[in-house]
């Protein structure tokens, strides 16, 4: 299973220098998990920069995967991971996500390096 972090989603959708990368994760939909979080994050940052045609868009791609919500017990999870590794809140979300399936999480995101079952890309990937 694989849990697709927000930092990621952006790349492929922006289809920068990473996202044929992030594309083997998000496209192999059997076996894509997607926090709740992820789409919150997504769907602001495309609104803001795009509109809400485009966050529409890229929101209704990411929810063919399986579509993980926050309830009260990831949400604890989440708390424990957040101090433990020192995560920001929706980092926590994402990382007791995979945590709790046993996914990888793929990222470009430096606060996820060097955790366990984290497949993190370099913003600066060649």
């Amino acid at each position: 299973m694989n849990v697709v972090d927000s930092s990621a989603w952006l790349s492929y959708f922006a289809s920068d220098r990473n996202s044929a990368i992030f594309s083997e994760p998000i496209e192999k939909l059997s076996e894509l998990l997607v926090p709740s979080i992820t789409i919150t994050e997504v769907f602001k940052n495309v609104l803001r920069q795009r509109g809400e045609e485009a966050a529409l868009i890229v929101t209704a791609h990411m929810k063919q995967g399986k579509v993980i919500p926050l309830d009260s017990e990831l949400a604890m999870d989440a708390a424990k991971f957040g101090i433990i590794h020192k995560l920001p809140l929706a980092d926590s979300i994402i990382f007791a996500t995979a945590q709790k399936y046993s996914a990888v999480i793929w990222t470009q995101d430096s606060d996820f390096e060097g955790l366990s079952n984290v497949r993190y890309i370099s913003k600066n990937n060649t």
